[in-house]
């Protein structure tokens, strides 16, 4: 078997961003692709591999504003407290990237795919950590392969989690049943541009600590 060409992999994985304000409304998205992108997230490693997850893909435009309007409902209040802090703090970086996460939940609606992956477990308040983990590390390689996959066809996506603070408005417009877990909200669209750069990271070596914290 020929080695990756690491370069590429590098680009892939490093300029793979949380995409919000390119995110292009007008261009829809074909279903094939976004199965194929879904198929190759499933290989992804999963809690003994049981794969309890199931992909809830939105294209219908009704259900689309539904769910964006619970988004909203949950997440501005949020975004209107923060966004105060921020201003007396002063903090730019902190204002811009709030600005970025409210645009995106004014304008959700009109993004053409919203995918919703789910986990059968329900969490309590009396879950267990070591089982919430197990969920979300079942999960969330998954949610990025599936970003990876759609990064290399030339779409955008970010992770999103605001409206999980009250998921049950998105539970009954998507008929999600007990027992299941939503795990974050993806909107998905063709990018404007696919100039993305790296981020912005701290050195490596301030976050890396060996044999003991």
């Amino acid at each position: 078997m020929e080695g990756f060409d690491l370069a590429e992999v590098e680009r892939l994985l490093t300029t793979t961003r949380a995409v919000r304000k390119r995110l292009d409304f007008t261009r829809p998205v074909d279903a094939d692709v976004i199965v194929e992108c879904i198929r190759i997230a499933t290989y992804a490693p999963n809690a003994s591999n049981m794969q309890q997850w199931r992909w809830v893909v939105v294209r219908d435009a009704g259900k689309r504003r539904e769910i964006a309007a619970e988004y909203q409902r949950v997440l501005l209040p949020i975004s209107d407290g923060l966004r105060a802090e921020r201003e007396r703090a002063g903090d730019v970086e902190g204002l811009r990237l709030g600005a970025s996460v409210t645009y995106l939940a004014e304008h959700l609606a009109e993004v053409p795919v919203l995918v919703l992956p789910c986990f059968e477990y329900e969490v309590t308040p009396a879950s267990d950590l070591a089982w919430v983990a197990r969920m979300f590390a079942s999960v969330y390689p998954a949610v990025w392969s599936f970003q990876l996959a759609l990064r290399a066809r030339g779409l955008g996506s970010t992770l999103t989690t605001a409206h999980l603070v009250d998921p049950s408005g998105v539970a009954e417009a998507l008929g999600i049943p007990p027992g299941w877990t939503q795990t974050c909200l993806i909107p998905v669209a063709h990018t404007i541009g696919t100039d993305f750069r790296p981020a912005k990271r701290g050195p490596v070596e301030d976050v890396v600590s060996w044999d003991r914290f």
